[in-house]
C-alpha cells in the first residue's frame, strides 16, 4: 500500500511555548514521530505542516518533507485536524496515488514504528476504512459526576451508580497520538474517524496528553521508565 503521514505542527502553541520544538529529554519533541514514521516499512512520503518556519527547518533535519507553510485560516484556533489534512492533500497533484493517510500528533513520543506497522497491517489484512488510538477510561464513565448549577455534587447517570466497575461497559476515548483513514471516505464525511475504523488501545503508561507542563513533566517521566533502554 502507499500511505501518505502527516504531522500537522502549528507554531502557536500558547500554554507551552513552542511545544512542537521543545527539548524533550535530549532533541526537539517532534523528532520522535518524525522517526516512527520514517522508519515505519508503510511510509511512502512524510509531510510535516506547519505555519512556522522553525518547525519547518527542525522537521527537515529529521528527514520530513515541508513542501509549503500552512495557510494562515488554518493556522489559528479554529482550524481542526481534518481541515490541515486536507490541506495537504489538496497540494499533492498525485494525491489519489495513497492507499491510506497516517496523520500523527507532533507531541506523540510514545508512538514507534512498530505501533504503526501493526494498526496499518490490521487495516490492510482486514480491508478496513482505518484505525485510531485511544485509551481506555480509567473510571467508569456510566458513574461520571457533574457539580450543578448550585455547585453541588450530581450523579450523571444515577442508575449506574451503585454498579460495580466490573459490571459495567469498558469505555474508551481518542489517546490523540495517530489515525489512519481512507482520504476519499474522509473528505465525503469531513472527519478523520469515519466509516470502519478499528480500534487500537494503548497502554496508559504509553499515552500522555502535553497540554501543560505538568503533562510534560509526566510524559518524560513515563518515558524514561518505559521507553529507555
Amino acid at each position: 500500500m502507499k500511505i501518505l503521514f502527516i504531522i500537522p505542527a502549528r507554531g502557536g502553541s500558547k500554554r507551552i511555548p513552542k511545544k512542537n520544538i521543545k527539548d524533550f529529554l535530549g532533541r526537539e519533541i517532534i523528532s520522535y514521530p518524525i522517526e516512527a514514521a520514517l522508519s515505519s516499512s508503510y511510509c511512502t512520503k512524510l509531510i510535516v505542516s506547519t505555519d512556522s518556519t522553525e518547525i519547518a527547518n527542525v522537521a527537515k533535519k529529521y528527514g520530513a518533507e515541508v513542501p509549503f507553510l500552512r495557510s494562515e485560516k488554518n493556522a489559528d484556533d479554529y482550524a481542526t485536524t481534518y481541515d490541515v489534512v486536507e490541506e495537504v492533500c489538496h497540494s499533492l497533484d498525485n494525491i489519489t496515488e495513497y492507499d491510506y493517510i497516517c496523520c500523527i500528533y507532533p507531541t506523540s513520543v510514545f508512538v514507534t514504528n512498530e505501533l504503526l506497522d501493526q494498526a496499518i497491517s490490521i487495516v490492510e489484512n482486514r480491508n478496513l476504512d482505518g484505525a485510531v488510538s485511544v485509551l481506555e477510561y480509567s473510571h467508569p464513565i456510566q458513574r461520571a459526576l457533574r457539580i450543578d448549577e448550585s455547585g453541588y455534587v450530581k450523579s450523571i447517570t444515577p442508575e449506574f451508580y451503585n454498579c460495580r466497575s466490573q459490571d459495567l461497559e469498558p469505555t474508551y476515548h481518542d489517546a490523540g497520538q495517530f489515525y489512519i483513514f481512507r482520504l476519499n471516505l474522509a473528505m465525503k464525511q469531513k472527519k478523520l474517524i469515519a466509516g470502519n475504523i478499528v480500534p487500537i488501545v494503548i497502554k496508559p503508561t504509553h499515552a500522555q496528553d502535553v497540554d501543560t507542563v505538568d503533562d510534560w513533566n509526566m510524559a518524560e517521566i513515563k518515558y524514561k521508565q518505559y521507553f529507555y533502554e
